[in-house]
């Protein structure tokens, strides 16, 4: 079921900590209930993240992607979440404000 127009894709990329890999997985391999709430509310459809060594990189389907930004900013469920994931991100080696610029998508038939 879709919720109105088609979503923004969006895609990040952000860096693990050197040794940090195997925790990362471990936290994510159950998002807390209230997060995923707060996500859906804030118009998050999708959000999928593959990881190559340390770089991550997310591919989000969202209906805005500022929109969702700014609901989330003063949520308690993500303040906690990003706390707990910035412990493990190399910050200084992340893009999440802007996203990633597509270069080129195989285009829909017709």
């Amino acid at each position: 079921m879709t919720h109105g127009p088609a979503p923004q894709t969006v895609a990040l990329r952000t860096r693990l900590k050197p040794g940090m890999e195997k925790t990362y997985e471990e936290v994510h391999a159950v998002i807390p209930q209230d997060l995923d709430a707060a996500l859906r509310r804030a118009g998050v459809r999708s959000w999928r993240i593959w990881r190559d060594g340390l770089d991550l990189f997310h591919f989000v389907e969202v209906d805005d992607f500022e929109q969702m930004r700014a609901k989330l900013a003063d949520d308690p469920a993500d303040i906690a979440w990003q706390k707990r994931i910035n412990e493990l991100l190399d910050l200084d080696h992340s893009d999440v404000a802007h996203g990633l610029g597509l270069v080129w998508q195989l285009p829909a038939e017709a």
